[in-house]
């Protein structure tokens, strides 16, 4: 379980994040959504510790993560960011074989064991073929299921995805998240597209105007009366053969002049 309690963070004058309290419970996919510039990446980077709060704590099972060293929290938490580090000289192999370095103690070489942990979470995301491919001359599509793959060789008991979907079409869209759901694991997931958040995951947290609009099961927070006022958008919620799906409207332009 990871678990903040009162976070803040701000650019120059104006608070992004405000005293957010976030839950996110074992065997369960929170997703963070709002409105761009509403905090979704700076409260994952608050849960992950590459931002530290001045104000509340981040624990992870219980404990507070600023006390866990590099090596404990890389085990405990894996982290796909949007950044990919596309300059890198690595193969696709070796960039997954990142992910078991939390495992390894200084010196030590990877095992066949590792490459073969590897191997299997390049097979998971679909790109078993790229493994001896330069990760520099990868679409941005297929560098994204690269890091997820590395995330996933980490074997963490948490995983922490900022749009995870970025750069996928749709099919891998569904594929990833479908996997990050299989995973039995406590996931974190930024996402700006309502309907996969409605397909993928278990609980949400909607931010907007600094603080936490709605948070609770799918179910509650997809709410029309909950979105609009956020979004600033019309939404319409239907039930499409058991899934929730929400189509959008656009203001009026003569209506807002």
């Amino acid at each position: 379980m990871i678990q903040a309690t009162g976070v803040y963070w701000r650019y120059g004058a104006n608070p992004v994040i405000d005293g957010v309290d976030v839950t996110a419970q074992p065997g369960r996919v929170l997703g963070l959504i709002g409105p761009n510039g509403s905090g979704k990446t700076t409260l994952l980077r608050l849960l992950y510790g590459t931002l530290r709060s001045p104000t509340g704590q981040v624990t992870v099972d219980g404990d507070e993560l600023s006390r866990l060293s590099p090596r404990e929290t890389a085990r405990r938490m894996a982290v796909v960011v949007q950044e990919t580090g596309g300059e890198t000289a690595l193969t696709v192999a070796e960039m997954v074989l990142l992910g078991r370095g939390p495992h390894l103690s200084a010196f030590q070489r990877t095992s066949t064991a590792d490459h073969q942990v590897a191997a299997r979470c390049l097979a998971r995301v679909g790109a078993a073929h790229l493994g001896a491919r330069a990760f520099a001359g990868l679409s941005g599509g297929e560098r994204q299921r690269v890091l997820i793959a590395r995330a996933l060789a980490q074997q963490a008991t948490h995983l922490l995805l900022d749009e995870p979907t970025n750069h996928l079409d749709i099919r891998y869209q569904h594929e990833i998240l479908n996997l990050v759901r299989g995973l039995d694991t406590c996931a974190v997931v930024v996402l700006h597209d309502l309907n996969l958040a409605a397909r993928y995951c278990d609980d949400l947290v909607l931010l907007g105007g600094g603080g936490v609009a709605a948070a609770g099961p799918v179910d509650q927070v997809l709410d029309p009366a909950i979105l609009e006022p956020v979004y600033g958008i019309g939404i319409r919620r239907l039930d499409i053969d058991g899934h929730l799906h929400l189509l959008f409207q656009p203001t009026d332009r003569e209506s807002v002049a």
